[in-house]
């Protein structure tokens, strides 16, 4: 049960890491409440969405190295 909810809250980070990448103006407000100490900004939601996408890699790949 863990392993489904840090699977579900990976896929999360990811879609929104996409979503921010594609549609910046739409998810500003929800930017500015997740990033509450520092404005959000264009370039800062940006940065998030490849992080969000290449930690995702990460774990994909851990799954995929430890499930062989």
């Amino acid at each position: 049960m863990d392993n489904l909810v840090f699977y579900l809250v990976a896929q999360l980070n990811l879609a929104l890491g996409v979503a921010g990448l594609i549609w910046p103006d739409k998810l500003m407000p929800l930017f500015g409440l997740l990033m509450f100490p520092w404005p959000a900004s264009y370039r800062s939601i940006r940065v998030n969405g490849i992080v969000a996408i290449a930690a995702y890699l990460l774990v994909l790949g851990k799954l995929f190295v430890t499930s062989f």
